[in-house]
C-alpha cells in the first residue's frame, strides 16, 4: 500500500487550500493510480498555531514509480502549485508526503526517501485522514495500526470539513 499525505495553508493564483489539494490528487493521477482519497480535515498549523490552517488529506495509490522517482514527481506537483520551500514548517499552497511505500522501511540514506515517514505516528493531520481510508493499515516498523496510533494521541484537533 502506496499512501500520501497533503496539506495546505495558503491559496494560490486565487485558488483556496481545500482545491490546491484536490488539485495535487488529480496531478498525482497522471503518474498514479489514485485509488482512494479520505474527506478534508482542518488542523491548525504546527508548529506555529498563529500561522494559517492546514487543509489535509491522504489518498492511497499505486504505482510502478520507485519511491524516490515518486518523491521527485510529488515535488513536481508541488512546484507546479506554486510552493516555494523558505523555511522549514512555514506555511504553503501544497505539500504532498510520502507515508508509506508498500512494507518498506529505509532511513534515506540511500538519497531517497525516508520511509514511512519520520513521525508519522505523531502527527494527527496525517493519522487522522489514514484512518478513513486505511485504518487497519500497520507500520512496517512498529507494527502499529494507523487507528491505534491515533487513539494513542493525548489531543485530538483535527476537524472534518463538510
Amino acid at each position: 500500500m502506496i499512501l500520501i499525505a497533503a496539506g495546505s495553508s495558503l491559496p494560490f493564483c486565487d485558488i483556496d487550500s481545500q482545491q490546491l489539494v484536490l488539485n495535487g490528487f488529480l496531478a498525482l493521477g497522471r503518474v498514479a493510480a489514485v485509488k482512494n482519497v479520505s474527506p478534508f480535515y482542518e488542523t491548525p498549523a504546527w508548529p506555529d498555531p498563529a500561522d494559517p490552517p492546514f487543509v489535509n488529506a491522504a489518498a492511497r495509490i499505486e504505482t510502478a514509480l520507485s519511491p524516490a522517482a515518486l518523491m521527485a514527481a510529488l515535488h513536481g506537483i508541488e512546484a507546479g502549485c506554486g510552493r516555494v520551500r523558505r523555511a522549514k514548517n512555514a506555511p504553503r499552497t501544497l505539500d504532498l508526503d510520502l507515508i508509506a511505500y508498500g512494507a518498506q522501511c529505509s532511513d534515506g540514506a540511500d538519497g531517497g526517501p525516508v520511509l514511512p515517514h519520520p513521525r508519522l505516528e505523531s502527527r494527527e493531520f496525517v493519522l487522522a485522514q489514514l484512518c478513513d481510508i486505511a485504518p487497519d493499515w500497520r507500520h512496517p516498523g512498529t507494527g502499529k495500526t494507523a487507528r491505534s496510533m491515533l487513539a494513542a494521541l493525548p489531543t485530538r484537533t483535527a476537524r472534518r470539513i463538510s
